[in-house]
């Protein structure tokens, strides 16, 4: 393994899936759905694959999907994209993240981000050869936040480009107005190109909405917008994802998407197509189904001592260990599934520096509500301490 890899090793998620399964514990670890998808999507990657269309589509896309994904901007956010020329379909928005900093950045250029950050930022950082400058998001007055001057203090002139993930994964934070007004501000003024992870766009709850960043004055002419059919449809292994930026930008991260996967499977191209064009009849269900299992699991998190730290949108809500246990949260996310057979995932492999995350864990909410139930029962074994 290469240095640059060697403080990486294996991921998080692998491990505590694989500690799921050999302890038969509710996997509350990594962010998939148990449930099989929406009949339609099934249906026309189905159909697609019994017409044939079982070899390479066109690097970019196919056009049904560029088409739904150009209409879809501008129905929910009035952003205009050509679909010929200013978006691109990649395997997920994991590697949209990673073609989008392999292909805008220069080895020594600093990359800043949110911290807590999903784990792939820092290592495509790596691998870039760039520097991971993490701007630390605070929790304050039972929300996190973005504290007004800490992104302006991490900029230095080397700064590059930033990563923005909101709805923000592992938090559960959706920026606000003034927050993403700060964002804009500093990019436009220190003239950084953002690249926004937006997967959990429509995955807002209590009011709380998604604002692109690119929406904002002078942000769409520097801003790649990533985003995926996984979680907003509940199909995370289809790995559909794709990039939205002006065309300059955009070829940036073509000349390193090609090189990685070159592309993506027709048939769920298509079928995410179809998803995106019924996006209002797919999605409200879904947001139901994931608000009453976040409160739940919130309700039952907060009955043994583990008080949720704020849950806006997206997967995911963060607890403080620290009420019922020394334990750093690695140790006692290894030792939750003998203890009461639920799996969750340690924040501290968030932080560039472990100690920042070590009494905070992030638990999944998006499962079957039997799933989210029977782990409740299960971590009701930890009432009167650990």
């Amino acid at each position: 393994m290469c240095s640059r890899l060697a403080p990486f090793g294996t991921t998080i998620f692998a491990e505590m899936s694989a500690l799921a399964l050999a302890t038969g514990s509710v996997n509350l670890g990594q962010g998939f759905p148990e449930g099989p998808g929406p009949e339609l999507l099934r249906r026309v990657a189905v159909q697609a694959i019994e017409e044939g269309d079982n070899q390479y589509p066109p690097g970019a896309g196919v056009k049904q999907l560029l088409e739904a994904v150009s209409a879809h901007q501008a129905a929910e956010y009035g952003l205009g994209y050509d679909p010929a020329t200013e978006v691109l379909v990649t395997a997920g928005a994991t590697e949209a993240i990673a073609a989008a900093v392999l292909g805008l950045c220069e080895p020594g250029d600093d990359v800043l981000m949110l911290e807590p950050s999903y784990d792939s930022y820092g290592a495509v950082v790596a691998m870039a050869g760039a520097n991971r400058v993490p701007v630390r998001l605070e929790h304050q007055g039972g929300r996190w936040v973005l504290t007004p001057g800490a992104l302006e203090r991490a900029v230095t002139d080397r700064s590059r480009l930033l990563l923005l993930n909101t709805p923000h994964n592992p938090t559960g934070k959706v920026l606000s107005d003034r927050e993403l007004a700060e964002v804009a501000d500093v990019c436009r003024r220190h003239d950084l190109i953002a690249v926004t992870d937006e997967v959990y766009e429509h995955l807002v709850f209590n009011g709380h909405r998604h604002r692109p960043l690119a929406t904002l004055e002078g942000m769409r002419e520097r801003t790649v917008c990533i985003s995926s059919a996984g979680k907003s449809f509940s199909v995370t292994g289809w790995k559909v994802g794709w990039a939205c930026a002006p065309s300059d930008l955009l070829g940036g991260v073509r000349a390193a998407k090609q090189f990685l996967t070159y592309v993506t499977p027709a048939p769920m191209q298509r079928a995410a197509a179809a998803a995106l064009m019924a996006t209002h009849e797919l999605v409200p269900p879904l947001l139901a189904e994931l608000e009453a299992n976040r409160d739940l699991l919130a309700e039952g998190l907060a009955g043994v001592g583990l008080p949720v730290r704020g849950a806006e949108g997206t997967y995911f809500l963060t607890v403080d260990i620290s009420a019922v246990t020394d334990l750093d949260a690695g140790t006692f996310c290894r030792q939750l599934p003998h203890r009461c057979g639920v799996v969750a995932v340690p924040c501290s492999v968030f932080y560039q520096d472990p100690e920042a995350g070590r009494h905070l864990v992030r638990f999944a909410f998006c499962k079957s509500r039997a799933s989210i139930e029977q782990a409740v029962e299960r971590l009701g074994r930890l009432e009167g301490g650990w």
